[in-house]
């Protein structure tokens, strides 16, 4: 597992934009910018769509307040269903919705896990992490070890804590 110091996986992913396919790396997202990426095992999933993304979209003002540049929220699922999700959520601009759909960057910190037995497949490890220039400054990465899906560090205030007492 990625830990703080080192530089987040460099992954492109294939995003749909406006109705067109549009490229993003890690790189844009994370070069020169102070940067939260939380992510989560599935949108439209009980706790990520009642708790983990309303957290943040609704703590998205405060956050740019304290200096963060932008929000990412990121789940192994495909582009067309993380725009579903985020205009079923009302989310806009506020959280940039992130398509790890094939968990190359979830893989690359070592966050991928296997949910076959919930019939989801190869899914992310729910966390979150302030990224500052491309390099990790702080994860919290809920037990991998608690039964069924913990979700008591990776949340919003938690990272708003975090950020504004650094």
């Amino acid at each position: 597992m990625k830990q703080p110091g080192d530089k987040v996986p460099s992954v492109t992913f294939h995003t749909r934009q406006n109705g067109e396919w549009v490229d993003v790396s890690t790189d844009e997202m994370f070069g020169g910018k102070t940067a939260i990426l939380f992510a989560l095992p599935g949108a439209f999933t009980p706790t990520c769509s009642a708790s983990h993304l309303p957290g943040y979209a609704a703590m998205a003002e405060q956050f740019s307040e304290a200096g963060v540049d932008a929000i990412y929220c990121l789940s192994v699922n495909d582009s067309f269903v993380m725009n579903a999700w985020a205009k079923d959520q009302m989310v806009d601009d506020e959280v940039a919705m992130v398509p790890d759909g094939s968990g190359k960057f979830s893989q690359g910190m070592g966050l991928l896990v296997n949910k076959d037995q919930l019939g989801f497949g190869d899914r992310s490890w729910r966390y979150s992490m302030l990224v500052k220039d491309g390099v990790i400054e702080k994860m919290f990465v809920e037990d991998q070890n608690a039964p069924g899906d913990p979700f008591e560090v990776s949340d919003a205030q938690t990272m708003l804590n975090h950020v504004t007492s650094a």
